[in-house]
């Protein structure tokens, strides 16, 4: 994208702000063409081979392929069994426990030698990432069931979460520090004892650096391995989303204010937003995947998931990230195994935040998977369930001689780089 495109997202962005400010039905419906039309400047210089793919398939040629994809794809339709926890602000948080069962069903019930108990499993907890939801573990879920007990849940406002009750009566704003403290009672609700794997997708891997800050005992006392993926310990605001600097900065200056303005209507805001479904269907490729070959039902599958999130959810995340600094807390994964794992061509949180983080812990695993982007759990499934079937074997989570399935290879591009 030329700077003279980055100066028009810049100045229609601008607009769209100054439109929403009216407050009148006619003001928002402009602001939300406006908005879009901004992002469209972005999309049309990021990822114009794919507008222009999408210029050329008639909207109900498309229509239909969608219901084909969403008809027809398993994705997302693994369930376990449900729970609810509930943050300290009351805040309804939904999980999923898959259990493991001994081959043959449960064991008979024995009598204790001694007074003393089998240990409990070592129990996996997987934290999704942002505008996605707990199904987007699904090939790495099913990868894992029957191996070992694995937790799912849905970060506040996301999923089949409640809405954050801070920021809906009180109008506190998200934060990762909330985050965490959201995952502390998810584990409390599902993981009371015994040792526990920590992983981590993008806004997920911030929400277990976060639950390492303020509870390092837990850390200390009970985590056995750590899995971070796609993620960054902070430094957020220097990414370039694959724009040159005068896009970037427009896009910085203009998109917290669009965000909030659209944000307090998002009725009106999810009209327009399906109107333009196509158009965003573009960019959530563009900034999810980066190799060609990607199943189609997989980029369907990641879209349901980014469009279920509403902007309003959107927008009060937004600012979080920006804030998000929790490079000292890596500290407390020293001493475990750690997995750091990221797609070479992530274009939100780029590789080299995670280099950074293995930078910092020198014993950890570092895995850069070629020709993959941000969504590379959904992209090459079979690196990640590899790696992170080797960080529990190191942990002791699962035999040496337990059998996880490669389930769910979308592409053969991509190997451990």
């Amino acid at each position: 994208m030329s700077e003279s495109s980055a100066e028009v997202v810049a100045s229609v962005a601008s607009a769209a702000v100054a439109s929403a400010a009216e407050g009148a039905t006619g003001g928002w419906r402009r602001a939300t063409g406006l908005a879009g039309a901004a992002i469209g400047v972005v999309a049309a210089g990021a990822a114009a081979g794919v507008a222009l793919e999408r210029l050329t398939v008639g909207r109900g040629m498309r229509r239909k392929a969608q219901l084909a994809l969403d008809s027809a794809g398993p994705y997302g339709a693994l369930r376990g069994m449900p729970g609810k926890a509930y943050g300290d602000d009351g805040t309804e948080l939904y999980y999923e426990v898959d259990d493991v069962e001994p081959e043959g069903g449960p064991e008979p019930r024995r009598r204790r030698l001694f007074g003393r108990k089998a240990p409990a499993p070592v129990t996996v907890v997987f934290s999704h990432g942002y505008c996605l939801s707990q199904d987007s573990w699904h090939f790495q879920r099913a990868a894992l069931r029957g191996v070992v007990r694995t937790v799912h849940w849905d970060q506040r406002s996301h999923g089949r979460s409640g809405r954050g009750v801070a920021q809906v009566q009180d109008g506190v704003p998200v934060s990762i520090e909330q985050l965490g403290r959201d995952l502390k009672a998810v584990i409390d609700a599902t993981v009371p004892e015994g040792p526990i794997v920590l992983v981590g997708h993008s806004m997920g891997g911030m929400t277990v650096m976060a639950l390492a800050d303020q509870y390092p005992e837990l850390v200390r006392e009970r985590v056995v391995a750590v899995a971070l993926v796609g993620t960054s310990s902070g430094r957020l605001g220097e990414v370039n989303f694959g724009l040159p600097v005068a896009g970037v900065n427009a896009v910085r200056r203009v998109l917290p204010g669009v965000l909030k303005a659209l944000g307090q209507q998002a009725e009106l805001v999810e009209k327009g937003r399906r109107a333009t479904a196509d158009l965003f269907a573009g960019i959530i490729k563009r900034y999810s995947f980066a190799s060609r070959d990607v199943d189609p039902a997989i980029v369907r599958f990641a879209e349901r998931m980014i469009e279920g999130t509403p902007i309003d959810v959107v927008a009060e995340y937004y600012p979080a990230f920006n804030d998000h600094d929790k490079t000292e807390a890596l500290a407390l994964f020293q001493d475990m195994p750690v997995l750091v794992l990221a797609g070479v061509g992530d274009l939100v949180t780029p590789s080299e935040h995670s280099e950074a983080i293995a930078d910092l812990l020198p014993e950890a695993e570092l895995v850069l998977v070629p020709d993959a982007g941000h969504l590379v759990i959904l992209e090459h499934p079979e690196v990640v369930t590899d790696r992170l079937a080797d960080l529990l074997t190191r942990a002791g989570a699962v035999p040496a001689g337990a059998t996880v399935s490669g389930y769910g290879s979308t592409s053969g591009a991509a190997r451990p780089g």
